[in-house]
């Protein structure tokens, strides 16, 4: 059977994702990723009929909004 062709070109990342993609992408496993839109981290997903998905342009805003870890608080004197 032929391989059917891709309907968007391969550098046009989708703008909806999926809960498990949309994890991937921030770089969480779905299970954290779930706690994060629980606790408003991330952004609730849109409801296009069936589907659930998360807007990938909202996520980046949500990602540059959580806290660096740098630790700059941290004292190696207390280790």
């Amino acid at each position: 059977m032929p391989k059917r062709p891709a309907i968007l070109p391969p550098t046009l990342a989708p703008r909806g994702l999926s809960r498990t993609e949309a994890a991937a992408y921030i770089g969480v496993s779905p299970t954290l990723f779930d706690h994060l839109v629980r606790d408003r981290r991330m952004p609730p997903p849109k409801r296009i009929n069936a589907r659930t998905v998360w807007d990938r342009k909202k996520l980046d805003r949500a990602f540059e909004l959580i806290p660096d870890g740098d630790h700059s608080d941290h004292n190696p004197w207390d280790d």
